[in-house]
């Protein structure tokens, strides 16, 4: 199956979102992440994830006799490189896309929706949506693809410490 076939699917994209941060997860720690999706079938898609080199075990205890596993993303089989996407027809780039909308619609419906008694304070949780349009060359674009991956990889790489909140950063770039 090829990568763009293994994240298409809604519930691996939501798997493979979990792991985002560079985070050492177990298949319990995704159901507390993913409570609305049945246990078998996330230890299905974490199965498939694994068997495709995207998940990767990075440690194994026993819990109550049963050998509980803590996994990682392999980030970089994780994605749709340049070449895997210049071979999708245009119908399978409009799937992928929809599917990361979707996903994306779904992240804020989360955040949203949970606590439906307090109001949203996008300002405090550092939430923000906007789009600009700019004019640049295509040597311009270029650089600022570059810039962008530059801070973002910066930013990624630093770890998890106790005041640090995982954030998920999602980039869109469309011709006008």
């Amino acid at each position: 199956m090829a990568t763009a076939d293994l994240l298409l699917h809604p519930v691996r994209f939501r798997v493979v979102q979990a792991f985002l941060g560079d985070r050492t997860l177990t298949t319990t720690d995704l159901r507390g992440l993913l409570p609305d999706v049945p246990v078998a079938t996330l230890y299905r898609h974490v199965g498939v994830l694994a068997d495709a080199g995207l998940l990767t075990v990075v440690g194994e205890r026993r819990v109550r006799g049963a050998a509980e596993r803590s996994y990682r993303l392999v980030t970089a089989a994780a994605s749709v490189d340049a070449a895997a996407a210049a071979t999708m027809t245009p119908e399978e780039h409009r799937r992928a896309f929809a599917t990361f909308v979707a996903a994306l619609l779904a992240d804020f419906d989360r955040y949203a929706g949970a606590d439906d008694d307090a109001r949203l304070d996008l300002a405090r949780d550092g939430v923000g949506y906007r789009q600009i349009g700019v004019w640049a060359t295509d040597e311009e674009l270029g650089r600022l693809v570059t810039d962008l991956r530059a801070v973002l990889a910066a930013a990624a790489e630093r770890p998890p410490d106790g005041a640090r909140r995982r954030r998920l950063v999602t980039q869109v770039f469309l011709p006008g």
